[in-house]
């Protein structure tokens, strides 16, 4: 039996800690290093660098990356992967080539590509996209390092993907191994997002030991079978631990099924052991054949936005602020116009911030005119007439065009996962060949557990023993909650689990989620992780950037629900 490869990530988005790279190679052994820098919205970015340069299309900071530590890594014998290539692997494969002559080194450079499927536009209703790419898995990965490859860049695969190639590499998996591969996928889920893994995000940071220094970077050691430990370099800001761990398996999932490329992931077979210090053990992963069709992310421009906010102070904000959205109302022409809510300030407050609201107007239009000039002049031109301590936040800016993201499915036939080597040579990664269903039917899931008699309770802040991280999928916003590991025994644990699946009822959720209450919420519960997962279907409108919302990719919607005062047993407090 080979053993466990040790793959660690620098980066969880475009635009994450440059120095990370660095950190990574130079505290700490590692096989591989993967950086993920890919995400709907970058996508949409990249695809606007194209619009203006068709060489770009891809992370141009993971290049300064390589120019500061390929000869280290290459030192090191430490392979380095990465989904950096966006829309132009290529080209960036060339660029990387560059480096490598320019610091006179020899370094092996592949590529995978095969993920855009703009040409496919005619069959699956890709037309006047942006950007359309099929999310590929992690074997294009494996066969450039089998041949040889210091480093791999590719276009849209997986996030997780990152790390199942060089788990298969190392390892030998064939395509039907999907327990090992399902195993492999949450190992990958986990450490995708950086720091997250590590602290980062995490609703229970006050406990976080070490927060005086920049949290570690998340380590996965994949063994042959497909269960891991997530650890992190000694000496690092951060810990790791069943809690930090649970908040990155939980987010931006969507059901108990996890849909890959390469393998179909049982998420409530998934468990989680403390090992040691900063030492999590993941075991029990149940795989199955992935689904026929591949996911596509698509990038539709949608059209142009603007926005001004408003400064109310003082008396008389709600008076203030209908005067104003009267005044500047009229003279609107944009397509859509949203005003946000406004909140009334404490009386006699100490400062005049804190006696301060701010009342946000945004407008969309699908040309430029209405949201442009048009706009910022109707508001510039209120500030003598209008409402008394009449300011705003920030001048008026341009208008900006925005993108549309939606998932969209293509037949596996229809896409060509290849391998550019660093030989020249290309390669066509065989299909799987054998398919399941394409997920469960969507609904609530019934609780394994019995629902507890009522008994005595108190109006409590939901966190007060439940952790939660929240996100973006398009727009739908997903909250993972579970139930906290803060020593309690497990008598009171599992009734706190008990608990909180009763609590996430169809009665329950708009009481506390009154955002929701019209929506279509699913619920989902992960029993080993003492978790729930709430998919709220179009809180985001269009999705993060043609959301108006004011947290347009979710991000805080987590803090927001644990905020919330629910009747909790004293029992269980």
């Amino acid at each position: 039996m080979t053993r466990s490869i040790r793959i660690g990530n620098c980066s969880g988005f475009y635009g994450d800690r440059l120095s990370a790279m660095r950190e990574m190679l130079e505290e700490g052994e590692l096989d591989v290093l993967t950086g993920d820098y890919l995400a709907e919205l970058t996508m949409l970015i990249l695809g606007k660098d194209q619009l203006k340069d068709a060489s770009l299309g891809y992370a141009r900071t993971f290049v300064r990356q390589l120019e500061d530590c390929l000869g280290l890594a290459l030192e090191r014998g430490v392979r380095i992967v990465a989904n950096a290539g966006g829309l132009n692997p290529a080209g960036l494969a060339d660029r990387v080539r560059e480096v490598a002559k320019g610091l006179g080194l020899d370094a092996q450079v592949a590529h995978v590509e095969g993920d855009d499927v703009r040409h496919l536009s005619s069959r699956n209703g890709l037309e006047g996209a942006l950007t359309a790419n099929a999310y590929l898995g992690g074997f294009g990965i494996a066969a450039a390092l089998t041949a040889g490859a210091d480093v791999v860049v590719t276009g849209r695969v997986t996030d997780a993907s990152l790390v199942v190639g060089p788990a298969v590499a190392h390892h030998g998996w064939d395509a039907s191994a999907y327990d090992a591969l399902a195993g492999a996928v949450v190992a990958g889920h986990v450490i995708e997002c950086g720091t997250q893994a590590t602290g980062g995000n995490f609703s229970g940071f006050l406990d976080l030991p070490h927060r005086d220094r920049p949290l570690g970077f998340p380590v996965a050691e994949v063994a042959a079978d497909g269960s891991s430990v997530i650890t992190k370099h000694a000496g690092t800001g951060g810990a790791v631990t069943v809690d930090t761990v649970t908040a990155q398996l939980v987010y931006e999932i969507q059901s108990t099924r996890y849909l890959g490329p390469d393998v179909t992931v049982h998420l409530d077979s998934v468990r989680l052991e403390q090992e040691a210090e900063d030492r999590v053990a993941i075991s029990g992963v149940v795989g199955e054949a992935p689904p026929e069709r591949l996911k596509v992310c698509v990038n539709e421009l949608g059209g142009w936005r603007n926005s001004v906010e408003l400064v109310l102070t003082g008396l008389d904000v709600e008076a203030k602020a209908a005067w104003v959205r009267e005044q500047l109302g009229s003279r609107l022409t944009a397509a859509e116009v949203t005003w946000s809510d406004v909140r009334l300030p404490p009386a006699d407050a100490d400062t005049e911030e804190a006696a301060s609201s701010l009342l946000r107007c945004t407008v969309k239009d699908p040309s430029p005119d209405p949201v442009g000039r048009a706009f910022t002049a109707a508001a510039v031109e209120l500030a003598l007439g209008s409402y008394p301590g009449f300011t705003m936040t920030a001048p008026p800016a341009p208008a900006t065009p925005y993108g549309v993201y939606r998932a969209a499915y293509v037949d596996r036939a229809d896409v060509s996962h290849t391998v550019v080597h660093a030989d020249g040579r290309r390669e066509v990664v065989a299909d799987p060949g054998a398919y399941g269903s394409d997920g469960e039917a969507l609904g609530a899931r019934p609780s394994p557990y019995p629902g507890r008699p009522d008994t005595l309770t108190r109006r409590l802040p939901l966190g007060t023993f439940v952790h939660a991280r929240s996100g973006d999928k398009g727009g739908d916003a997903n909250i993972g909650l579970w139930v906290a590991h803060d020593g309690s025994d497990r008598e009171t644990y599992d009734a706190r689990v008990q608990w909180l699946f009763k609590l996430m009822s169809p009665r329950g959720i708009p009481a506390l989620l009154p955002e929701a209450a019209d929506l279509d919420v699913e619920v989902w519960l992960l029993p080993h992780l003492g978790a729930v997962n709430l998919v709220v279907h179009g809180l985001l409108g269009e999705g993060v950037a043609a959301s108006t919302r004011f947290d347009p990719q979710a991000k805080g919607l987590a803090e927001f629900v644990r905020s919330r005062l629910v009747s909790i047993e004293v029992s269980l407090t």
